[in-house]
């Protein structure tokens, strides 16, 4: 007889059941596909010369959650309806100026992580492991590290918009 596995401590419970549901375990590494994905964005230049940055938090992010598609948490959300998250760099495998120019804005390199199928905003990571949403209507910050940002996209949190500040 099977055992149920205990709920995690590091994400809400609803956050954690759909991460589960989307195939995401505790202690789940699959750094094979995780450096393929590597190899492949480094291998990528746009028809503009862009390039994709890789560093250690993308290739992290990906090893543990990439390959997945999680569906939104149940229920209402904490202050937005939750979002599906798929975590899959190669969704944004051609837009690599876009990800290049929101590095360059925030003065760090930008890697992509995946997106939401539901709003098409595709995903970011940042060199610091910090999370971003790119849509139609701008750029958004989804959380410090991947866990907090999984936790606001799927939970129902709002992220926020990133604007310019005079300076």
């Amino acid at each position: 007889m099977k055992t149920p596995m205990a709920v995690s401590v590091r994400f809400p419970a609803g956050v954690d059941a759909a991460l589960r549901a989307g195939g995401w375990e505790p202690g789940r590494w699959d750094i094979k596909q995780a450096e393929e994905w590597a190899d492949l964005l480094r291998d990528h230049v746009s028809p503009g010369g862009h390039r994709h940055a890789v560093f250690p938090a993308a290739v992290e992010a990906w090893a543990e959650f990439g390959g997945l598609a999680y569906p939104p948490a149940s229920g209402p959300g904490r202050q937005v309806a939750p979002s599906a998250v798929t975590v899959d760099p190669l969704v944004g495998l051609h837009m690599a100026r876009t990800f290049a120019d929101l590095g360059r804005a925030l003065e760090t390199e930008v890697s992509p992580l995946g997106e939401e199928p539901g709003s098409g905003a595709l995903l970011a990571i940042d060199a610091e492991g910090r999370v971003y949403g790119i849509d139609h209507a701008g750029d958004w910050y989804a959380g410090p590290d991947i866990d907090l940002a999984l936790a606001t996209l799927i939970g129902g949190g709002r992220t926020v918009r990133l604007t310019l500040t005079a300076g």
